[in-house]
Protein backbone atom coordinates (compact mmCIF):
# COMPACT_ATOMS: atom_id res chain seq x y z
CA UNK A 1 0.00 0.00 0.00
CA UNK A 2 2.82 2.67 0.56
CA UNK A 3 4.55 1.25 -2.20
CA UNK A 4 1.51 2.57 -4.60
CA UNK A 5 1.31 5.40 -2.87
CA UNK A 6 4.81 6.29 -3.14
CA UNK A 7 4.65 5.53 -6.59
CA UNK A 8 1.89 7.48 -7.26
CA UNK A 9 3.92 10.37 -6.30
CA UNK A 10 6.70 9.85 -7.61
CA UNK A 11 4.74 9.56 -10.83
CA UNK A 12 3.25 13.14 -9.99
CA UNK A 13 6.41 14.46 -9.34
CA UNK A 14 7.74 13.34 -12.40
CA UNK A 15 4.77 14.48 -14.63
CA UNK A 16 4.96 17.93 -12.64
CA UNK A 17 9.16 17.99 -13.57
CA UNK A 18 7.76 16.97 -17.31
CA UNK A 19 5.69 19.76 -17.35
CA UNK A 20 7.89 22.45 -16.04
CA UNK A 21 10.88 21.45 -18.64
CA UNK A 22 8.43 21.23 -21.49
CA UNK A 23 6.94 24.74 -20.55
CA UNK A 24 11.07 26.28 -19.90
CA UNK A 25 11.49 24.89 -23.34
CA UNK A 26 8.30 26.37 -25.55
CA UNK A 27 9.46 29.47 -23.48
CA UNK A 28 13.02 29.56 -24.89
CA UNK A 29 12.16 28.49 -28.09
CA UNK A 30 9.43 31.32 -28.03
CA UNK A 31 12.49 33.40 -26.54
CA UNK A 32 14.63 32.05 -29.81
CA UNK A 33 11.79 32.10 -32.34
CA UNK A 34 10.87 35.76 -31.64
CA UNK A 35 14.52 37.01 -31.28
CA UNK A 36 15.56 35.49 -34.74
CA UNK A 37 12.49 37.50 -35.90
CA UNK A 38 13.65 40.62 -34.77
CA UNK A 39 17.34 40.07 -36.35
CA UNK A 40 15.12 39.19 -39.43
CA UNK A 41 13.22 42.06 -39.44
CA UNK A 42 16.02 44.35 -38.46
CA UNK A 43 17.69 43.26 -41.62
CA UNK A 44 15.23 43.23 -43.81
CA UNK A 45 14.53 47.00 -42.47
CA UNK A 46 17.53 47.92 -43.24
CA UNK A 47 16.84 46.89 -46.99
CA UNK A 48 13.15 48.08 -46.78
CA UNK A 49 13.80 51.12 -45.30
CA UNK A 50 16.33 51.94 -48.67
CA UNK A 51 13.48 51.43 -50.58
CA UNK A 52 10.56 53.21 -49.02
CA UNK A 53 13.16 56.10 -48.79
CA UNK A 54 15.51 56.11 -51.60
CA UNK A 55 18.16 58.22 -52.23
CA UNK A 56 17.97 60.86 -54.57
CA UNK A 57 18.36 59.02 -58.30
CA UNK A 58 21.54 60.67 -60.06
CA UNK A 59 20.87 63.04 -62.89
CA UNK A 60 21.04 61.03 -66.48
CA UNK A 61 23.97 61.75 -68.44
CA UNK A 62 23.34 64.10 -71.29
CA UNK A 63 23.20 62.64 -74.64
CA UNK A 64 25.11 65.13 -76.37
CA UNK A 65 28.48 65.88 -76.81
CA UNK A 66 31.37 67.80 -78.34
CA UNK A 67 32.28 67.23 -82.22
CA UNK A 68 35.61 67.43 -83.52
CA UNK A 69 37.35 68.13 -86.92
CA UNK A 70 40.97 66.39 -86.73
CA UNK A 71 43.33 67.65 -89.50
CA UNK A 72 45.53 64.41 -90.34
CA UNK A 73 48.89 63.42 -92.21
CA UNK A 74 49.69 59.82 -92.75
CA UNK A 75 52.82 57.88 -94.38
CA UNK A 76 52.21 57.24 -98.41
CA UNK A 77 54.51 55.79 -101.32
CA UNK A 78 55.39 58.94 -101.87
CA UNK A 79 55.30 62.43 -100.40
CA UNK A 80 52.60 61.05 -97.63
CA UNK A 81 48.50 61.76 -97.52
CA UNK A 82 46.33 64.80 -95.96
CA UNK A 83 42.92 64.32 -95.15
CA UNK A 84 40.88 64.80 -92.03
CA UNK A 85 38.28 62.59 -89.71
CA UNK A 86 35.55 64.34 -88.33
CA UNK A 87 32.53 63.13 -85.97
CA UNK A 88 31.32 63.19 -82.57
CA UNK A 89 33.66 62.79 -79.55
CA UNK A 90 33.61 59.65 -77.44
CA UNK A 91 32.21 57.70 -80.62
CA UNK A 92 34.45 54.74 -82.29
CA UNK A 93 32.76 55.43 -85.73
CA UNK A 94 34.45 58.59 -87.95
CA UNK A 95 33.97 60.04 -91.41
CA UNK A 96 36.78 60.31 -93.37
CA UNK A 97 37.35 63.15 -95.78
CA UNK A 98 40.14 63.27 -98.52
CA UNK A 99 41.17 63.89 -102.20
CA UNK A 100 43.26 61.33 -104.19
CA UNK A 101 42.66 59.47 -107.48
CA UNK A 102 39.94 57.56 -108.31
CA UNK A 103 41.98 54.46 -108.49
CA UNK A 104 44.94 52.56 -107.05
CA UNK A 105 46.48 52.23 -110.12
CA UNK A 106 49.95 54.19 -110.22
CA UNK A 107 49.18 55.19 -113.76
CA UNK A 108 46.67 57.82 -112.58
CA UNK A 109 48.69 59.17 -110.26
CA UNK A 110 51.43 59.89 -112.72
CA UNK A 111 49.15 61.46 -115.18
CA UNK A 112 48.46 63.56 -112.00
CA UNK A 113 51.30 65.38 -111.91
CA UNK A 114 50.88 66.93 -115.18
CA UNK A 115 46.99 66.88 -115.75
CA UNK A 116 43.56 66.93 -113.56
CA UNK A 117 42.69 62.99 -112.68
CA UNK A 118 39.57 61.59 -111.55
CA UNK A 119 39.26 61.78 -108.29
CA UNK A 120 37.46 60.47 -104.84
CA UNK A 121 37.44 62.45 -101.28
CA UNK A 122 36.55 59.23 -98.89
CA UNK A 123 38.91 57.56 -97.15
CA UNK A 124 41.84 55.44 -98.91
CA UNK A 125 44.26 52.63 -97.51
CA UNK A 126 46.01 53.35 -94.15
CA UNK A 127 43.47 56.35 -93.39
CA UNK A 128 42.26 54.57 -90.50
CA UNK A 129 45.32 53.12 -89.26
CA UNK A 130 47.24 55.17 -86.51
CA UNK A 131 49.92 53.00 -87.20
CA UNK A 132 51.04 55.43 -90.37
CA UNK A 133 50.06 58.76 -88.84
CA UNK A 134 52.63 61.42 -88.62
CA UNK A 135 50.60 64.45 -87.46
CA UNK A 136 47.57 65.54 -86.33
CA UNK A 137 45.40 68.53 -84.96
CA UNK A 138 42.20 68.28 -83.83
CA UNK A 139 39.68 71.19 -83.51
CA UNK A 140 36.46 70.64 -81.08
CA UNK A 141 33.11 72.12 -82.03
CA UNK A 142 29.90 73.05 -80.69
CA UNK A 143 26.88 71.03 -82.07
CA UNK A 144 25.36 74.78 -84.14
CA UNK A 145 29.55 74.89 -85.56
CA UNK A 146 29.47 70.88 -86.27
CA UNK A 147 26.19 71.23 -88.30
CA UNK A 148 28.12 74.07 -90.45
CA UNK A 149 31.54 72.73 -91.12
CA UNK A 150 30.44 68.75 -91.71
CA UNK A 151 27.56 70.10 -93.87
CA UNK A 152 30.43 72.37 -96.03
CA UNK A 153 32.66 68.92 -95.91
CA UNK A 154 29.90 66.90 -97.14
CA UNK A 155 29.53 69.61 -100.14
CA UNK A 156 33.42 69.85 -101.15
CA UNK A 157 33.21 65.85 -101.41
CA UNK A 158 30.40 66.18 -103.76
CA UNK A 159 31.86 69.24 -105.92
CA UNK A 160 35.64 68.00 -105.96
CA UNK A 161 35.87 65.82 -109.08
CA UNK A 162 39.45 66.06 -110.50
CA UNK A 163 42.76 65.48 -108.14
CA UNK A 164 46.48 67.46 -109.59
CA UNK A 165 49.63 66.94 -107.66
CA UNK A 166 50.13 70.60 -108.01
CA UNK A 167 47.31 72.34 -107.61
CA UNK A 168 43.92 70.52 -106.48
CA UNK A 169 46.07 68.15 -103.96
CA UNK A 170 45.38 66.35 -100.90
CA UNK A 171 46.65 69.32 -98.85
CA UNK A 172 44.31 71.69 -100.96
CA UNK A 173 41.44 70.25 -100.05
CA UNK A 174 41.58 70.21 -95.79
CA UNK A 175 43.07 73.38 -96.29
CA UNK A 176 40.28 74.77 -97.97
CA UNK A 177 38.30 73.31 -95.12
CA UNK A 178 40.29 74.61 -92.33
CA UNK A 179 39.75 78.40 -93.84
CA UNK A 180 36.07 77.50 -93.62
CA UNK A 181 36.60 76.78 -89.83
CA UNK A 182 38.28 80.23 -89.67
CA UNK A 183 41.84 78.61 -88.96
CA UNK A 184 44.86 80.61 -90.47
CA UNK A 185 46.25 78.34 -92.42
CA UNK A 186 50.27 78.01 -94.07
CA UNK A 187 50.92 79.89 -97.14
CA UNK A 188 51.67 76.71 -99.57
CA UNK A 189 49.78 74.07 -100.39
CA UNK A 190 52.94 72.12 -101.74
CA UNK A 191 54.51 71.33 -98.36
CA UNK A 192 54.61 67.40 -97.45
CA UNK A 193 51.39 66.72 -95.37
CA UNK A 194 53.23 65.85 -92.10
CA UNK A 195 55.17 69.28 -92.36
CA UNK A 196 51.08 71.20 -93.34
CA UNK A 197 49.61 69.80 -90.53
CA UNK A 198 51.96 70.52 -87.71
CA UNK A 199 52.25 73.95 -89.16
CA UNK A 200 48.63 74.47 -88.67
CA UNK A 201 48.57 73.41 -85.50
CA UNK A 202 51.24 75.93 -84.19
CA UNK A 203 49.21 78.73 -86.15
CA UNK A 204 46.28 78.43 -84.07
CA UNK A 205 47.40 77.63 -81.10
CA UNK A 206 45.17 80.29 -78.51
CA UNK A 207 43.57 81.69 -81.92
CA UNK A 208 39.79 82.86 -81.74
CA UNK A 209 38.18 81.61 -84.92
CA UNK A 210 35.39 82.09 -87.20
CA UNK A 211 32.71 80.03 -88.34
CA UNK A 212 29.86 82.01 -90.11
CA UNK A 213 28.90 84.45 -87.72
CA UNK A 214 30.07 83.07 -84.46
CA UNK A 215 33.12 84.30 -83.11
CA UNK A 216 35.26 81.91 -80.38
CA UNK A 217 38.47 80.28 -79.62
CA UNK A 218 38.38 76.70 -80.49
CA UNK A 219 39.27 74.14 -78.20
CA UNK A 220 42.19 71.65 -79.72
CA UNK A 221 44.30 68.75 -79.03
CA UNK A 222 47.81 69.65 -80.12
CA UNK A 223 48.99 66.05 -80.89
Amino acid sequence: MFDLFNRKRLVAIVAGLSAIVLSSGVAIDAAQAQSTTLTRVSAVGQVDGDVAAPRPPKPAAKSGGRYYVDFRARTAASYGHAFIWYGKSGQRAVEVAGLHPATDSVIPYILGHILPVPAETGKSYGDLDEQYLTASYRVYLTDAEAQKVFAYIKRKQATTLVWNAATINCVAFISDIAQYMGLEVPSSNLLYPEDWVNKLRALNRGRKVTVGAETRGFQSDAR
